[in-house]
C-alpha cells in the first residue's frame, strides 16, 4: 500500500514539472494523461471480478483463472506455461489483496505516468513485473504459487527512489512509503518477498536507464538501456528453466 501525504503530493508536483523546455526529466512531453494507469487498474479489477464470479465468493483463491494464471516456477518453466510470468501480475487473491494493490497503483502510478509518458511508463511497469517474476523463478520454492501486482508496484517505488535521488528531493515521503510496504511484506503471511525485492531492484534499474541516458540521442540510449535489462532477465529465465528441467528429468 502507498501512504499518501501532502509532502509526497508536493514532491510529485515538483518532478512532474521538472525538465527542460517542453520535456520532462525522462524526455517525455508533459501531459496530464493517465490512460496507462487507468487501463492497468481496469484490467486488474476486471480479472478479479471474473475470478470472484467463478469462485462465487470474494475469496477467489480457487478460481480457474487464478489457478491458471498465478506464478508457479515448475508450471511456468518446466510445463511450458510461460504466460504465468506475465499473467501472475494480474491475478489477486481476495478483496484486500486487490484493493491494497490498486490503491497503490492509483496513488503512485498517475504521477509517474505524467513524468515518463505512456510508452516509457508502460515499459517501466512491465519490465518491473518481469523482474519480480524472475526473482520468484530464481529463488522461490518451485512449487510455490503466488500472484499480484505488488511486484510491479514495488518497481514503481524503486523508480520513485531514483527520481528522489536525481532531483535531490526530500526522501521522507519515500521512506515512509517503503517502510509501510516493508512492514506489510514481512508481517502478512503469503506475500512474496522475493517478488517485491525483484520488482524494486528492476524498477530502479529501468529508472536509471531512462533518467540518466545522455541527452544526445536520448531515446536511442533509453531503448538500449532498457533492452539490456530485458535481455538479462530473459537470460536468467532461460538458465533457470534449464536447471529446473534437469532436476525433474
Amino acid at each position: 500500500m502507498h501512504a499518501g501525504s501532502q509532502q509526497t503530493r508536493q514532491q510529485h508536483r515538483e518532478y512532474q514539472n521538472s525538465g527542460m523546455g517542453t520535456r520532462t526529466i525522462a524526455g517525455a512531453r508533459p501531459t496530464n494523461s493517465v490512460v496507462v494507469t487507468m487501463t492497468l487498474l481496469a484490467v486488474n479489477v476486471l480479472v478479479y471480478l471474473i475470478t470472484a464470479l467463478q469462485a462465487k465468493s470474494l475469496d477467489n483463491s480457487n478460481a480457474p483463472i487464478d489457478l491458471a494464471g498465478a506464478m508457479q516456477p515448475v508450471a511456468a518453466l518446466v510445463d511450458g506455461q510461460w504466460w504465468r510470468i506475465v499473467t501472475s501480475g494480474f491475478v489477486h487473491f481476495g478483496i484486500i489483496h486487490i484493493a491494497a494493490n490498486m490503491f497503490s497503483l492509483w496513488m503512485i502510478g498517475r504521477a509517474l505516468e505524467q513524468v515518463f509518458g505512456k510508452v516509457r511508463y508502460a515499459a517501466l511497469y512491465f519490465v518491473a513485473l518481469l523482474g519480480s517474476s524472475v526473482a520468484v523463478l530464481l529463488f522461490d520454492n518451485p512449487l510455490q504459487i503466488s500472484g499480484g501486482a505488488s511486484g510491479a508496484l514495488f518497481g514503481l517505488m524503486g523508480c520513485y527512489a531514483v527520481i528522489v535521488v536525481k532531483l535531490k528531493l526530500n526522501p521522507s515521503g519515500l521512506l515512509i512509503t517503503l517502510a509501510i510496504n516493508a512492514y506489510i511484506t514481512f508481517s502478512i503471511p503469503g506475500i512474496s518477498i522475493l517478488a517485491h525485492v525483484g520488482g524494486l531492484i528492476t524498477g530502479a534499474l529501468v529508472a536509471v536507464a531512462l533518467l540518466y541516458a545522455p541527452e544526445r540521442d536520448r531515446v536511442r540510449w533509453q531503448v538500449i538501456g532498457v533492452s539490456i535489462i530485458v535481455v538479462a532477465l530473459i537470460g536468467l529465465t532461460v538458465y533457470r528453466a534449464a536447471v529446473l528441467s534437469s532436476l525433474v528429468a
